[in-house]
């Protein structure tokens, strides 16, 4: 059993995608709508156990294009946010996979993990505060669809990203700047997250555990990265403890 207590810790912060929203499939699935039209008669087709995860998974939308390529040896040239979806250039597939994957989000709606919805109800009933954190420029748009943005006490996205010219993950800025805004320093927070990318910010960001979500095996799990523990989901996390209110 994974433990976060409550003695040692006084916050968690949670990656969106795969932890919180049940959205990576959905990702993953328009990626490879996007990727394969592109590399039809270029390359391999896109492979989302190898490709999505270890390029594109966890990092903002055009830094996973630009990894993926490069994995291929393509450049292409960045063009700009008033591209053509689908045109070839970096702007030009992260708009038609941005496109793609909203008009699912549209068309179904989004949902919460059921067993993080729990564990973050236990986390505030014992005092503990939470943030979430996207790369996403729709990172509250989703968290909102799914219902579960008032169990949150803050949310750090995509926007404050651009605002405050933060880098995406594996870099920890995001995770810092929740810690920040928590007005907490980073060794008394956990950080949890799916992704690669991500697991390997909270390593870096020295934050008091790093827990990872829904491992791959072999050399790429995320315990490899530099997670305390690795959970199938987040109902294998057991509360200890509480977090007493400060006292002047």
């Amino acid at each position: 059993m994974t433990v976060i207590d409550l003695t040692a810790i006084s916050a968690v912060v949670l990656d969106t995608d795969g932890v919180v929203t049940d959205t990576a499939r959905g990702h993953a699935a328009a990626w490879k709508h996007v990727f394969d039209a592109f590399l039809r008669g270029r390359s391999a087709p896109f492979d989302i156990r190898g490709d999505y995860l270890r390029h594109v998974d966890g990092r903002p939308r055009l830094d996973g294009i630009r990894t993926f390529l490069a994995s291929r040896g393509i450049t292409l040239p960045e063009g700009s946010p008033d591209d053509e979806p689908g045109a070839p250039t970096v702007h030009g597939l992260g708009l038609a996979k941005d496109r793609l994957f909203m008009e699912q989000v549209d068309k179904y709606g989004v949902a919460a993990f059921p067993a993080t919805v729990a564990l973050l109800h236990e986390l505030r009933h014992r005092g503990a505060r939470t943030a979430a954190v996207s790369a996403s420029l729709h990172g509250r748009k989703l968290v909102g669809s799914a219902g579960v943005m008032h169990l949150f006490d803050l949310m750090v996205d995509g926007n404050d990203a651009a605002l405050l010219n933060l880098p995406g993950t594996p870099d920890p800025a995001l995770f810092l700047e929740a810690a920040r805004r928590l007005d907490l320093p980073a060794a008394k927070v956990a950080v949890v997250a799916s992704a690669l990318p991500g697991i390997e910010a909270g390593r870096k960001g020295g934050f008091g555990a790093v827990i990872a979500v829904d491992a791959e095996s072999g050399d790429d799990a995320p315990g490899a990265e530099g997670a305390c523990a690795v959970v199938s989901d987040l109902g294998a996390i057991e509360v200890r403890g509480r977090v007493l209110p400060l006292t002047s």
